[in-house]
């Protein structure tokens, strides 16, 4: 009965200690655990790896920073996956905090480690629209009508890579990154669906709308990355194909941010078959005291 009062009894700033002691000594130990990717993330993988030197991708960019922790890690791998296959990437976003998304992946992977890449004839940076779902709706069949610039007000006609671009069916792929709303969901119901054939499309999304989106996929989602643990195993696939057994550092985040996740999830998971073993002891101990 001792050890039933003192689980019992516990203070729960027990628990919360142990709970940052499971987060915060992965992360000061640095403990990287191997990730093996599953059916999902290896179905963007080669969704992406199926296409050819030159064809169109629009890259919409619907995340801002209070999701970029979970978001940011697949999106610097699409784009740097993207620029392997030396694919022309159109960026724009629904959100009006995305364009700094946009600029982070331009910074960080176009320029850092693509400098031959020019910009207006191997990417553009679209920007934002304020619309919503409003907007999908307009450029899946005139996105002249709705992005006479880019984000920096050069007209889309002096931009070489924009000229001959009519409407988002003329895109070879899709590739979303959504971390609210307006996001996948949205491109999937008013742009894949209604043109399902036309268009293609991939996406990598917050946990929590990830069980939204899986009744998607295969058909109108050709892959789909979930969450953090999505990233880290996409991450792994395109650091094994084209970055070697140490690539740089923003390449390794997703897979960095596993080993805190891990230990806090068993550590859950203990809590809560500890949780279950007090309980059943409490329904022994007042039956014995009734009996």
């Amino acid at each position: 009965m001792s050890i039933y009062r003192f689980l019992r009894d516990l203070d729960r700033r027990w628990i919360f200690l142990l709970m940052a002691l499971a987060v915060g000594i992965p992360i000061l130990l640095e403990l990287d655990f191997p990730e093996r990717p599953g059916a999902m993330a290896q179905a963007v993988f080669d969704e992406i790896e199926k296409l050819e030197e030159g064809d169109k991708v629009l890259m919409a960019w619907d995340y801002d920073p209070s999701t970029e922790g979970e978001l940011g890690p697949m999106a610097m791998a699409f784009a740097r996956h993207c620029c392997e296959k030396k694919v022309k990437m159109y960026f724009l976003t629904l959100l009006p905090v995305g364009p700094q998304m946009i600029e982070k992946a331009e910074r960080e992977v176009i320029k850092a480690d693509f400098p031959d890449l020019v910009y207006g004839q191997d990417y553009v940076n679209l920007g934002y629209k304020s619309g919503y779902e409003g907007v999908i709706k307009v450029i899946v069949t005139d996105l002249r009508g709705l992005y006479t610039t880019d984000a920096g007000g050069t007209n889309i006609d002096q931009i070489p890579m924009c000229r001959d671009i009519e409407n988002i069916q003329q895109m070879d792929l899709i590739v979303n990154v959504s971390g609210s709303y307006p996001g996948s969901k949205e491109w999937v119901q008013y742009a894949v669906t209604p043109y399902q054939g036309k268009l293609r499309m991939v996406a990598g999304c917050t946990g929590v709308q990830a069980t939204l989106l899986y009744p998607y996929v295969p058909e109108q989602l050709n892959g789909l990355l979930g969450a953090i643990k999505g990233g880290a195993e996409y991450e792994a696939l395109v650091a094994e194909a084209y970055l070697g057994e140490n690539p740089p550092e923003k390449y390794q985040s997703g897979r960095k941010r596993m080993g805190p996740q891990q230990i806090a999830h068993l550590l859950m998971v203990g809590l809560i078959v500890l949780g279950n073993v007090v309980f059943v002891m409490q329904r022994r101990f007042e039956g014995n005291r009734a009996a």
